[in-house]
């Protein structure tokens, strides 16, 4: 096995940061290659906290960091996560790719616009311009790193300009709310910043390749909430399963030895959109403060709920997932009786597959299997597991984690048992 995959299995925030820092050390190269700065990777290292936006999480490791072309980024936001590594004594090489789009002022300030003009149908974006940065691309409008880079760079600015203007003053109503002039001014500035680090991604990754380097593919968001196969609407907007990492970086799809699909022991989920296991009450609030779930861009309070294994598996089917990794299994220290969903009921008739239509998931009704919880509190779970591995876990956790890889066909390859990079076991080394 060369080349590796980390690909979120749920809506997101299950703990991708955290695995492929743990994971990076048998890697080269670490890579984003698709979303932006949407995403929310925390890294808890030597008693410090990283919470990473744009920039691959393996970069606190030194290791090489790539921006995919599949990535819009916003240059004030990867400038400030440069430079608070460099503070923190880290140095990287790093790639951004001359073909990424470029997140602008107005394409927040648009985002922002078209969530209020939804109403009570807003998505639930983190109104970070996201869904404006692929729409331009889509229309052609976009800026990209490159063009900085060349001598047309103002016209394309120009160009770029009057279109976000028509769409802010004669759709929505609006004024721009920053002055085109600081807004050029301020682009140029951080792309001057990040001139060095624009090149040839794609190339560079193939060629490292080529010469038998291995590279780590870091995905973001998570597979339900893919433009094409997710929740839609209520997704993001980006392809975020394992095959974009392809398209989003310039590496042919034959590079992608293997997928790590990484999910959470419960699921969470941030803004709208069908939650079929969502929970409410005493076990909800237990799980959002012991597994700390509020969001790291937006800070919003995570919807929380138990494990659906049928999303799950349509996850692991769609992304061709070889290995599982579980994280935060600890944080069901206390919950008793636990319960999975294993199949739902959908008018009157019980179906093993995940809707395409956001209404029916809304309207399917999760039936369980309950399963026995285990008493132990989180700090004793992880020491007796840091201290004798898997056979350290209680009977009711190894019996958790052994009914989902039963119902899934699936290894469960890493557990994930806390924040901190060492609370981590490997069940099969071969996703090292």
């Amino acid at each position: 096995m060369t080349n590796l995959v980390v690909i979120g299995l749920e809506f997101g925030d299950e703990g991708k940061g955290k695995v492929v820092d743990y994971l990076a050390e048998a890697y080269d190269i670490t890579v984003r290659f698709q979303g932006g700065c949407n995403a929310g990777h925390t890294v808890e290292t030597s008693g410090k906290s990283f919470k990473f936006r744009l920039i691959p999480s393996g970069a606190i490791r030194g290791k090489k960091a790539v921006i995919g072309n599949g990535v819009v980024v916003d240059p004030s936001v990867l400038a400030a996560e440069i430079e608070e590594l460099h503070e923190a004594g880290i140095q990287f090489d790093f790639v951004v790719s001359d073909r990424a789009h470029i997140t602008t002022p107005y394409h927040i300030q648009l985002d922002e616009l078209q969530e209020k003009a939804k109403g009570k149908d807003k998505v639930g974006t983190t109104k970070s311009g996201i869904g404006p940065s692929y729409a331009s691309k889509a229309h052609r409008t976009g800026l990209r790193a490159g063009d900085f880079c060349s001598e047309d760079a103002e016209e394309r600015w120009n160009q770029y300009l009057q279109q976000s203007k028509r769409m802010i003053e004669h759709a929505y109503a609006a004024k721009l709310t920053e002055s085109p002039n600081s807004v050029w001014s301020s682009l140029k500035s951080h792309m001057g910043t990040l001139e060095e680090y624009v090149g040839e991604s794609g190339a560079v990754l193939r060629e490292a390749i080529r010469s038998g380097q291995r590279v780590l593919f870091e995905g973001a968001q998570g597979t339900l909430l893919d433009i094409d196969h997710g929740t839609y609407p209520y997704v993001t907007s980006s392809n975020c399963i394992a095959a974009a990492a392809a398209t989003g970086s310039g590496v042919p799809p034959n590079a992608l030895d293997t997928i790590l699909g990484v999910f959470k022991a419960y699921t969470t989920r941030v803004g709208s959109g069908p939650f079929p296991t969502e929970l409410h009450g005493d076990t909800a609030d237990l799980l959002r403060n012991q597994g700390k779930e509020f969001g790291t861009v937006t800070g919003r309070p995570r919807r929380c709920g138990w494990l659906d294994l049928v999303a799950l598996n349509y996850a692991i089917h769609l992304n061709g997932a070889t290995h599982l990794a579980m994280s935060k299994l600890d944080v069901m220290s206390g919950v008793d009786p636990i319960k999975v969903c294993t199949k739902y009921a959908l008018d009157g008739e019980e179906i093993d597959s995940f809707p395409a239509s956001s209404e029916q998931a809304e309207k399917v009704e999760p039936i369980y299997t309950s399963m026995e919880g285990w008493q132990t509190s989180m700090e004793e779970f992880r020491a007796n597991a840091l201290s004798r591995g898997f056979d350290g876990l209680p009977d009711a956790a190894k019996a958790y984690v052994q009914f989902v890889e039963s119902k899934t066909d699936t290894d469960v390859a890493l557990l994930s048992i806390g924040p901190k990079r060492q609370d981590t076991l490997i069940l099969n080394d071969r996703i090292m």
